[in-house]
């Protein structure tokens, strides 16, 4: 059966008045110290995740989650990880303006699917995405527009070097001019690369013949699970190619730096936890009277033990609820504070200045562990009293 006598006498103790000051002091800073770098702990990890999730939104809504080819019988729609399917075509090219030449990507879409699964239909500054076939109409990147001096209806030139045929004049690379009908701003690198054509345009440009495009485009409800569709589509004998390829490194660097603010921001935890034993091994000191006392009216040494344990383990609940207050309130009042002191950056989509993402999971996982190390450092300083010989301790007092 459960002894109700030893939290209740630790309750006591911490919430009663340390008769040393010094140890008072103690105690209150490493109930502070566990406060303030829980507190960081959640600001910082929720900003890292807004970060990554902006980043997928930008990098992921561009760059295709997957790539099949399109000369297959498979209903590929069928599979629960995937949102939508899309004829698709892809190039690289070169486009030439009045005044400038640059590379680019060309994305050959399906404008109803596009504008519906990706994020660029939200992120149109002028135009639509309803992209007539023959039309050789386009959608490019601001960006890309101010570099190059370019203007909604302007017809620039597009020269795709690989597609070239032979005349009497020598080798002539496959070209077109073509018209901008809209501006996209994602913010990201595609604003500088990445044009967009109806997909049986780009074909032509490719110079290809049949009525089906030669790849199939896959938006998956989670394209970091790109992994299991792949597996799938390999287990039907067909070869595919994900966004690993192109951004893989760049998620992977995003993801270590995460993991290493998250370890160091830990260790801060971990060295406020650990301050309990300094102010615990004080409090025994100072509590060995009473200890005595308790042992002699009959208290086992387990039940003293367990008075000390929870005295830290109250401590450390104290110091994470207040660690969490603090930074779920500054998470959720951070943007109107910057906004406040006119801070200009809008590194969020939805024009916030920082972005973030408040993971119930991780904050919990992390209030647990932060208890569990109270709980660890209290066990020596619990041993100690434990060991506390009533006999020599009233002798002397």
């Amino acid at each position: 059966m459960f002894n109700w006598i030893s939290p209740y006498i630790a309750l006591r103790y911490s919430r009663a008045k340390q008769t040393t000051s010094f140890v008072s002091f103690i105690n209150r800073m490493s109930v502070a110290g566990i406060a303030l770098g829980l507190m960081a702990l959640i600001t910082v990890v929720s900003i890292m995740n807004g970060f990554e999730a902006q980043l997928k939104q930008r990098v992921l809504g561009v760059v295709p989650h997957l790539v099949v080819s399109s000369d297959t019988d498979l209903d590929i729609q069928s599979h629960d990880k995937v949102e939508a399917v899309m004829p698709f075509e892809e190039v690289d090219a070169v486009i030439q303006s009045r005044s400038a030449l640059r590379g680019i990507q060309i994305q050959g879409i399906e404008p109803n699917v596009m504008a519906q699964y990706s994020v660029f239909n939200d992120n149109l500054l002028f135009g639509s995405l309803d992209l007539k076939p023959g039309s050789f109409e386009v959608i490019i990147g601001r960006s890309l527009a101010v570099q190059m001096d370019i203007n909604p209806g302007d017809e620039v030139r597009v020269i795709i070097a690989g597609k070239s045929i032979y005349t009497p004049f020598g080798r002539v690379p496959s070209r077109r001019l073509v018209k901008v009908v809209g501006f996209f701003d994602l913010s990201s690198q595609a604003d500088d690369t990445a044009i967009l054509m109806h997909w049986k345009d780009v074909k032509k440009l490719k110079r290809k013949s049949g009525d089906s495009a030669s790849s199939l485009r896959l938006f998956l409800y989670d394209a970091f699970q790109y992994d299991v569709v792949a597996d799938w589509l390999n287990d039907n004998n067909l070869e595919s190619s994900s966004w690993r390829g192109r951004q893989g490194t760049l998620f992977d660097a995003v993801k270590m730096e995460k993991n290493l603010m998250f370890i160091m921001l830990l260790l801060i935890i971990a060295v406020a936890a650990f301050n309990i034993i300094s102010s615990l091994v004080m409090v025994v000191t100072e509590k060995q009277p009473d200890i005595a006392i308790l042992q002699t009216q009959g208290m086992q040494g387990s039940s003293i033990m367990g008075i000390f344990v929870f005295n830290g383990i109250f401590n450390g609940i104290k110091g994470t609820f207040f660690g969490a207050v603090l930074g779920f309130a500054l998470v959720y009042t951070l943007n109107p504070i910057l906004k406040a002191v006119g801070v200009s950056l809008a590194l969020s989509i939805d024009g916030n200045v920082v972005p973030f993402v408040v993971d119930g999971i991780q904050i919990a996982s992390v209030i647990g562990f932060s208890i569990l190390l109270c709980l660890l450092a209290s066990l020596y300083p619990a041993y100690r009293a434990m060991k506390v010989k009533p006999a020599n301790v009233l002798h002397n007092s």
